[in-house]
């Protein structure tokens, strides 16, 4: 087996979703049948839906859905996420309506592509951070660490790693990740299901929110409009700007299975960079979809840091557009890491 190929192995623990290709509901006349073995399918793969109708009963009509949305019984699934979905039939006939459920799994059509880095330079991190999220915004660095009775929101001088503000949070609070949207700096906590926001330039706390959906609160980046966060799961959650409700998600699938523990996010160019809690990798993901592009390995730099009895793993990162460069640590790490990114040979 080839190197890139043990990697995405090793890193991406998939999980395929298994059940059987037709699914009937209790008291129903009926049962919704698809073309995908198990109800599992690809990506831009066409997905037909009939309903088995033993009886002979006369059928009016019927109407298909993905979800909540009317789909016909014949559709190509390009333009749907990945993960585990729902597909509906209702079934109209002449003195009755019937609706039968099947489980479906979309998969993405490609594996992921295999990255390394180039290491540009390397500067100095506080050994005691253990660090949650990183985020850039005006050439300066922000940081969210962890821990009960340790948790912390800094302002800091990347180059020099001095603390140029920083506060800590109620010993309750274990932080988790930030970023910045709007002059607006938002910072997660873990399990208390809440969520902070603070004046950028002053780290005041000006407001808090709660999570209305997920349990947890793990990584959180933006994409100049929307916000999305991670929740210790393979979901992705889009929260509203205004109300930071939790609206809809991605599910973070391969073309294997599913990617869990998302942890820190970070936008770059369009797709979310994502770490994996306990991996010393990171995910590229499609914002649209949950579809994996690629992995970058990051295994090499944990190798170049003070190893002692503290130290844990990769967790971290912030894209500079001041230097269009990726700079990534670990908890505990004495070292941040200036890197760009490549394909692996």
């Amino acid at each position: 087996m080839k190197a890139s190929n043990i990697l995405i192995v090793i890193f991406l623990t998939a999980t395929l979703f298994s059940c059987g290709s037709s699914s009937k509901d209790k008291k129903s006349d009926f049962t919704l049948q698809t073309n995908a073995p198990g109800n599992g399918i690809s990506l831009h793969e066409d997905l037909n839906l009939s309903v088995k109708n033993p009886k002979n009963i006369k059928i009016d009509s019927i109407v298909y859905f993905i979800n909540d949305l009317r789909i016909s019984e014949s559709i190509n699934l390009s333009q749907h996420k990945l993960g585990k979905q729902n597909i509906k039939a209702t079934i109209y006939t002449a003195d009755d309506v019937q609706t039968v459920n099947a489980p479906l799994l979309i998969l993405n059509d490609k594996s992921p592509k295999v990255f390394t880095f180039e290491l540009l330079n390397t500067y100095p991190h506080d050994i005691t951070s253990y660090t949650q999220g990183l985020e850039f915004y005006n050439d300066t660095l922000y940081e969210s660490t962890g821990q009960y009775k340790e948790s912390k929101l800094r302002k800091i001088d990347y180059k020099t790693g001095d603390i140029i503000h920083g506060i800590k949070l109620a010993d309750e609070y274990f932080g988790e990740g930030l970023t910045v949207l709007n002059e607006k700096l938002y910072q997660l906590t873990w399990q208390k299901g809440t969520g902070f926001v603070y004046d950028i330039h002053t780290l005041k706390k000006t407001s808090s929110f709660k999570y209305n959906n997920s349990k947890e609160g793990w990584g959180i980046c933006n994409d100049g409009k929307v916000l999305y966060k991670s929740d210790g799961t393979e979901k992705i959650w889009i929260l509203d700007p205004e109300t930071l409700e939790e609206k809809s998600y991605i599910q973070v699938y391969t073309n294997k299975g599913k990617i869990g523990r998302v942890n820190e996010l970070e936008w770059i160019n369009g797709k979310i960079y994502a770490n994996i809690y306990q991996k010393d990798g990171v995910a590229i993901i499609n914002p649209k979809n949950g579809a994996v592009e690629g992995v970058i390995d990051f295994t090499p730099l944990k190798k170049k840091v003070t190893q002692h009895q503290g130290l844990d793993v990769l967790n971290g990162m912030a894209f500079n557009p001041a230097t269009k460069t990726l700079f990534v640590t670990g908890k505990r790490w004495d070292k941040l890491f200036e890197v760009t990114v490549k394909p692996k040979q």
